[in-house]
């Protein structure tokens, strides 16, 4: 079976399925553990035989019956923040870039690379003229500048704008109401020409246009659909290898099945996918054992260890960081965590070996750092960022107390009691006992008190800032670590936290624009910032790197994984029935 592409860590036996929030990662919670039951009703088969993209042959019924982590949040891409929406996208729209088998972005919709000017600030793409949306339309430049000006549009609303900001010429003024969102410098030349204008240069340009907020969006269907796109797989539409089907806005069952009018459909060798989801992992397995399902999704400790030597298991390490948010201003008014005493106290008084080791089991690592190993290297010297950067904050219980202690006499009180907010899976149940036995044990006068919701709900209490601690993880957008790091500039719209630091401001600022053509002090000013992030302000309190286990079947070809972007996609898979 095929096993990871990254050997930064040896994966032993993985569990625990932890959906990212974008995320994105928004990708989902790390506590999240779901399975899917495939849908009965398919009856859609292919008995002719096709060459896979591996040289391999799909022969049989094209049907691939799997499962999934978490409901579908939200179909609209502007307003998708989480990992179960993206990856829908990932199968069913396709952006100027996709991901290849090694996640490196390749043109998708873009016909080859672009011309880019001397500055490095203007590029322009010609896009291909055999691309269709699902309902037969032609994929235009106009379709990126509509997507693109929405996005940006404070009006509608989406929390990725920031992805712009800094990167497209007037992004920024756009989001802050100064100008008008037709202002965005993005430009359809004609049908098949789009040209884009940068603030500055960006080295990571084309890993971003891979990303779910920069795929493009037929203007006068989203508009025909209204406040309903996007909510359902009728107000939906598909530029990409699949089309989703069946899927009502709030159900566990959904599926894929194969978009006749994609420009590639003759190297797209599924019919159908159907997907379902399931919270109990003891069902996920039952359901693969059975044959019902072809695929689970990542295995709970349990299983994971009794799988992990299976001819049917595959490993693979993400690039996804969890870690603990720390709400400091909740309706209006601030929490005990504003202090920053006490959030230090809880970031240091829980032992993480032994929660990946025994409650996860799943080959994540623990991890004293936000950013993750493997995303990204020194552009002098070659180090990993998270090498570079080192242990920042860790389990230490004597220091943890002496926090906790200096910060119940600042805040005037002997005990705090505190919500912690996940998700309603029972790996998460497992895991909020976990923490809530460590944090009460551990710091004297602390009571947690355990709030486990439905996926989409722990998304919109995060977002709402209805929270006091919540389990929470972040998946790279892109292959830099600004993808983490910006995500706590005041006022930024994934930062749910209520902090607010001009010092962290000016570091993300000066990444970004004071130093775009000079990688080496960009790279520092990024050192620096997650080292105030987490080592002196402990906005988070790092725990994990995330590995996974899943079973699928051998008959299954052709399953591509993803470090960012996507967790997976579907394009290349076939069935040796």
């Amino acid at each position: 079976m095929k096993k990871s592409k990254y050997y930064l860590f040896i994966v032993l036996a993985l569990m625990l399925v932890l959906a990212l929030s974008a995320c994105s990662g928004s990708d989902s919670d790390s506590d999240a553990d779901s399975g899917s039951e495939p849908d009965s009703s398919s009856d859609t088969s292919s008995e002719e035989t096709d060459e896979g993209s591996d040289g391999g042959e799909a022969t049989g019924e094209q049907v691939f019956n799997m499962i999934e982590t978490a409901e579908i949040p939200t179909g609209d891409p502007s307003l998708a923040t989480d990992a179960a929406s993206f990856i829908v996208f990932g199968q069913t729209m396709e952006g100027l870039y996709v991901l290849d088998e090694n996640d490196t972005p390749v043109p998708a919709i873009a016909d080859g690379e672009p011309e880019i000017s001397e500055d490095g600030k203007v590029y322009t793409f010609k896009l291909r003229e055999d691309a269709e949306w699902s309902n037969g339309d032609p994929v235009t430049a106009n379709d990126f500048v509509y997507s693109w000006q929405r996005a940006v549009n404070p009006e509608t609303g989406s929390e990725y704008a920031y992805m712009f900001s800094g990167i497209i010429e007037n992004a920024t003024e756009i989001m802050n109401g100064d100008k008008d969102p037709e202002e965005l410098k993005v430009e359809a030349i004609d049908d098949y020409t789009l040209e884009v204008t940068l603030e500055q240069p960006v080295e990571y340009l084309d890993s971003l246009l891979a990303f779910g907020t920069y795929l493009p969006l037929n203007e006068a269907f989203v508009e025909e659909q209204g406040d309903s796109f996007g909510t359902n797989s009728d107000t939906m539409l598909a530029n990409g290898p699949f089309v989703l089907t069946e899927w009502d806005g709030s159900g566990l069952t959904w599926k894929y099945v194969r978009n006749d009018h994609y420009y590639d459909k003759e190297n797209v060798a599924l019919d159908e996918v159907n997907v379902q989801v399931v919270k109990e992992p003891s069902t996920a397995v039952n359901l693969f054992e059975t044959g019902e399902a072809d695929r689970t999704a990542a295995l709970s400790a349990e299983y994971a260890q009794q799988y992990q030597n299976d001819e049917n298991a595959s490993t693979f390490e993400e690039g996804s960081s969890w870690y603990l948010k720390f709400n400091q201003v909740r309706d209006g008014e601030e929490t005990p965590l504003a202090n920053e005493n006490i959030r230090k106290a809880i970031a240091m008084a829980f032992d993480k070996e032994a929660y990946t080791t025994t409650v996860l089991a799943n080959g994540s690592v623990p991890s004293d750092g936000y950013v993750p190993r493997g995303l990204a290297k020194n552009p002098e010297t070659g180090e990993d960022f998270r090498e570079e950067s080192g242990d920042l904050i860790g389990f230490d219980l004597e220091k943890a107390q002496e926090y906790w202690e200096k910060g119940l006499e600042e805040l005037g009180v002997e005990e705090i009691t505190l919500d912690y907010l996940s998700d309603d899976t029972e790996n998460a149940k497992k895991t909020s006992e976990y923490f809530q036995s460590q944090l009460e044990t551990n710091l004297e006068g602390l009571k947690l008190e355990l709030r486990n919701v439905p996926f989409k709900v722990r998304l919109q209490d995060t977002t709402n800032q209805d929270y006091d601690i919540v389990m929470h993880g972040w998946g790279p957008d892109y292959l830099d670590p600004m993808t983490f790091l910006d995500l706590y500039v005041t006022d930024g719209t994934n930062n749910n936290t209520g902090y607010s630091n001009e010092e962290y401001d000016q570091l993300i600022e000066d990444a970004k624009v004071k130093y775009a053509n000079d990688p080496e002090k960009r790279w520092e000013a990024m050192l620096e910032a997650e080292k105030l992030l987490i080592q002196e302000d402990t906005v988070v309190a790092p725990i994990y790197q995330r590995g996974r286990l899943v079973l699928i079947k051998p008959n299954v070809k052709g399953f591509e994984e993803h470090l960012f972007g996507p967790d997976y996609t579907l394009k290349n898979v076939y069935m040796e029935n």
